[in-house]
This record gives C-alpha cells, structure tokens and sequence, in this order.
C-alpha cells in the first residue's frame, strides 16, 4: 500500500537500493495538472511488479489506475507518458467526480540483462566480451561441469537471454528440451541450418509444442557477413539486441542464407 507519509528522497533512496540489487521497478511522477485533482504536479510513487507501492500520487482511483498502468508497463518494458480524466464519462476516465486532468510518467527501470552462454567454445569467448560491454551481466554454464557451471534452467528469468552452443547435437536438444519451457525473451542455437533443422525435427518427433519451437532462433545471429569467431558473436549480440529492444533486421535464419559455423 502507499505510504502518504514518505518523503521524494525516500521513495529515491528506496529506488537507488533496488537497483543496485538489480530489481525490476517503475517510478511514476505527476508531470501535469488541470483542474481539481487530488494529485500534485511532483508527486512520485515507486511501483514493484508484485503490486507493491511505496509513496503516493492522489489515493483513490487515480491511484489504483496508476499502479495498474504502471504495472503494465513493468511487464512489457516500457516507459510511457499515461494521461487520467477525473471525470465519470469520456476518453481516459477514470470513474471520479473531480473533473481535472491528470498527466504522469511512468519510467521503467529494467535490471541488468543477464547473457547465458551455455557450451561456449571459440565463439563464446568474444560473445562475453562484447555483451560486458554492452553492461549484460555474463553467465557461463555447460553440460560438462569441469568446463563452466553446471547448467540449471531455474536460473532462467524473463531477463535471461539464453545462447545455446554446446559441442555437439545431442547436448543441444537436451539443454533446448529444459529451456525452451522457460520465460528466457530469447533462445537462441548456433549451428548450420540442416543441423538446426536435425535439432528442430527430434524435438517435433516427441511432440514439443510448435509455438515453443518458434520461439528459437536457429542458426543463431543476424546476417552480417563475418566468419571470425568475433563476428560471429557480434552477430548474436546483434539479434539480441534486435530483440531486446523490438528492433528489426534481417536474421541469419531466413531461407536466403546458410551458415556453416
């Protein structure tokens, strides 16, 4: 529940802790206000993806609706500018007799992107480098414990962006089997397209769900061109990051190419 007691420099302290433990938050201020409105232009409130909340912008409706947007925008990753009627009728109303207008900002704090490389080889070593560059937080696992951390799905979370690159087929069907069930935004297989292919069918054999397999990104990478091991992993990073952000381009995967790596 929101607290009217708390102080802007609280609810920032509270935010500046939870991102320094890497949590998911969304911080929303009234930006703008016409008329009768029980909100403030200033106001903040800090909004927790279990519906917790820790400040205030109003109570009442226009709070609910707040912490309801809010809450939306936590689960698809993306700050917006939200508008509220303070009437019963009409576009953006919200139920209440006041009759202003009210305008706020929900911004989004994601954590820190979490890469999972799982096999690695020549190709995981660049792929590590670039994507610390780029402030993801690198994990390394495998199937063969003396070579990286033993690998367990549990570990995946709807921020995990998995890269499977084991050395050979049978260990990418079995890690694909456990991950594919998975909230990971993005699986991605390294490999030619008939082994891919060879991968995809095994699994379809044992009734895995089509809309699991579709969500694999197989041969892995977009189309840049390069063969080098560093290339390659720059390519990953690039479809990664394509999805990551709801871009486009064109992927590796499309029937006009083919990869040998």
């Amino acid at each position: 529940m929101s607290n009217r007691k708390v102080s802007y420099p609280d609810i920032l302290k509270t935010l500046t802790a939870e991102l320094e433990r890497n949590q998911l938050a969304a911080l929303v201020t009234i930006v703008q206000v016409q008329g009768a409105s029980p909100a403030i232009v200033g106001m903040k409130i800090l909004v927790h993806p279990d519906g917790g909340s820790f400040g205030n912008v109003g109570g009442g409706l226009l709070e609910e609706r707040i912490i309801k947007d809010a809450l939306n925008a936590l689960r698809e990753g993306q700050s917006r500018l939200a508008h509220y009627s303070l009437r019963e009728e009409g576009p953006d109303a919200i139920g209440t007799l006041c009759g202003g207008e009210v305008q706020a900002f929900i911004e989004v704090f994601l954590p820190k992107p979490t890469l999972l490389i799982i096999g690695g080889g020549h190709v995981g070593q660049p792929l590590a480098e670039i994507a610390r560059l780029l402030d993801y937080d690198v994990q390394l696992m495998d199937v063969r414990p003396e070579r990286g951390q033993p690998f367990d799905s549990a570990s995946i979370t709807a921020n995990t962006f998995v890269v499977i690159m084991t050395e050979d087929a049978v260990s990418d069907d079995a890690v694909l089997r456990v991950t594919l069930p998975t909230p990971a935004p993005y699986i991605g297989m390294i490999g030619s397209r008939h082994k891919c292919q060879i991968v995809l069918d095994h699994l379809r054999a044992d009734k895995v769900d089509e809309a699991l397999l579709k969500r694999v990104h197989a041969p892995i990478g977009l189309n840049l061109g390069g063969r080098q091991p560093a290339e390659v992993a720059l390519a990953i990073l690039a479809e990664i990051e394509m999805v990551r952000h709801r871009g486009h381009a064109e992927p590796k995967g499309t029937p006009q190419t083919e990869t040998t790596i």
